[in-house]
């Protein structure tokens, strides 16, 4: 395995010189939407290209999956069943974000090996907050291994909850209205709702897709802390499936209350 602190040194050299730079400099023309509502800017595309040319200078034998490249070719979803190792990007998670000038994107890098999740790197770059994690080796940050919180009164837990439920509310609500929480905050970035857990500061995160630039990397760091995480339906996580509700908790009374509350997601 490659030193994580070469990738950690790596993804901040990207992240400060093609994020930071751009970050409420963008133009009209920097921006574009790849769905209605999904957007995408021109530092998306530069951090992922030269993500992945230092990636597979480091790696030779690898491939990347990176969330743009899929976009523009969904096949490439399938380089996650084949036996080489797979580093997954999301260039800049929280784009929406980062596209209004507003604070609340950070760059995601997971390292999948035959359909595990074997490292992951979630970097703030405004802050300059790098999270590191070792599949066995636990969750890192500035020298500092990570703890989830282990608070275990679920009416003092808060955290983050995307999607709605089948009954029809959104999961956030269906979470806040329930009165067994302290309340839900969403932050419009899985990365820093992963990095929230990890440092104690939030106790739950779901999420109606498992699409695996925004999650491999983050369900390995909240594991890694001592958390909780697989899919809603209480089968583990798997990065290779792109389609279905993930949940990660603080600890089993959290991961157990939200799963109760909202049930399935739509």
């Amino acid at each position: 395995m490659i030193d994580p602190q070469t990738i950690a040194g790596i993804i901040r050299e990207i992240a400060q010189a093609e994020i930071l730079p751009r970050f409420r400099r963008l133009h009209q023309e920097d921006i574009r939407e790849k769905r209605p509502g999904d957007f995408v800017t021109v530092a998306d595309l530069a951090t992922e290209r030269r993500l992945t040319e230092r990636l597979l200078d480091l790696a030779p034998g690898s491939v990347v999956l990176g969330e743009e490249a899929a976009a523009a070719d969904p096949a490439r979803f399938r380089l996650l069943a084949q036996d080489a190792p797979v580093w997954v990007i999301d260039p800049v998670d929280g784009t929406t974000n980062f596209a209004r000038g507003q604070a609340g994107f950070a760059v995601i890098l997971a390292r999948v090996e035959r359909g595990v999740v074997r490292a992951g790197w979630i970097y703030d770059p405004l802050d300059d907050v790098m999270v590191t994690a070792e599949a066995g080796a636990g969750a890192w940050s500035a020298g500092a291994r990570l703890e989830v919180d282990g608070e275990p009164a679920t009416e003092r837990m808060s955290g983050a909850a995307y999607g709605r439920t089948v009954a029809g509310p959104r999961a956030a609500k269906a979470l806040a209205d329930s009165g067994r929480f302290a309340g839900t905050r969403n932050l419009g970035c899985s990365a820093l709702e992963y990095i929230a857990l990890a440092f104690g500061r939030a106790h739950f995160s779901l999420h109606s897709r498992s699409l695996p630039w925004d999650h491999a990397a983050g369900m390995l760091i909240v594991a890694e802390a001592g958390g909780v995480v697989g899919f809603l339906d209480g089968t583990p996580y798997d990065p290779r499936t792109a389609d279905r509700a993930v949940l990660a908790a603080s600890n089993r009374i959290a991961w157990e209350t939200v799963r109760d509350i909202v049930g399935v997601l739509a």
